[in-house]
């Protein structure tokens, strides 16, 4: 399981045009899941970012995690994040998982952050086309993959 999480002053997805998930100051969570992934990814993942001290402390140190400073969370589904590029140029995307095992993957991980956070976590939808839009703040953007625990 891959995670892209930003900090943003605010973010949104659009389908279709319309807004299916906005946030303000939080966190903006771009996810992949590859078949290998399992509830303890989703469990180890989502606590590292809830618990994750990437805001600003009255210092101007990032000394604060996004509960702590009433930061909310919209969560994108995102295969591409689990592209191969390592031969030619069109990358491959066979380590991504199929819809019927990362949508509910998925699902969990947005439950697991709202257990883990008391709130509703916006959401895009899952395997449509998005419009992400986002104001990242910082800029702060931290790559986080399950399988590589750096």
């Amino acid at each position: 399981m891959k995670a892209v999480v930003q900090r943003v002053t605010e973010a949104s997805v659009t389908v279709n045009g319309k807004v299916t998930g906005a946030i303000g100051n939080g966190l903006l969570i771009l996810l992949g899941i590859e078949d290998s992934d399992s509830q303890e990814d989703i469990e180890w993942l989502s606590k590292k970012i809830v618990q994750m001290r990437i805001f600003n402390d009255e210092m101007g140190v990032m000394n604060l995690s996004a509960v702590e400073t009433g930061g909310e969370f919209l969560v994108v589904s995102q295969f591409t994040l689990m592209a191969s590029t390592k031969k030619g140029n069109r990358p491959s995307y066979i380590r991504a998982s199929k819809r019927n095992y990362a949508e509910p993957m998925y699902e969990r991980f947005c439950t697991a952050i709202e257990n883990e956070t008391g709130q509703k976590v916006r959401k895009g939808i899952f395997g449509a086309d998005m419009k992400v839009r986002l104001l990242n703040d910082g800029p702060v953007t931290i790559i986080i993959d399950t399988k590589n625990k750096e």
